[in-house]
């Protein structure tokens, strides 16, 4: 089963008002998705954003934004830079792919032999 996480690559305490409490204590947070298996690890390039407000906990969706949260918005989603999409296999993987590995030559080996 794989388990997904969302690793923050960005994170920024920014100044504009709260469309709900209107504090002045937002905090903008840059995810990006990471997929975890037994056999890899993958890294995706999906980036994920989120804005929440430090003092009533609640969460900004980009339909409550004002212009000034889109500017600040679109200002850091420029500067973030998310890690490369990869695929880093575990040593599970290669454990078994040299045992499938290892099989294979032993059933040839057999057959040219005349064993089996």
């Amino acid at each position: 089963m794989a388990k997904e996480k969302r690793i923050a690559i960005k994170e920024a305490e920014i100044t504009n008002n709260c469309p709900e409490c209107f504090n002045q204590d937002l905090k903008l947070s840059f995810y990006q998705k990471h997929t975890y298996n037994p056999f890899f690890h993958r890294t995706t390039n999906e980036v994920i954003h989120e804005i929440k407000c430090r003092k009533c906990y609640s969460v900004i969706y980009p339909v409550n934004w004002t212009e000034d949260i889109e500017r600040v918005f679109d200002y850091y989603n420029k500067m973030v830079t998310p890690d490369r999409p990869s695929v880093k296999f575990t040593t599970l993987f290669f454990i078994l792919m040299i045992l499938i590995i290892g099989a294979v030559v032993a059933v040839v080996y057999m057959y040219m032999e005349g064993i089996i």
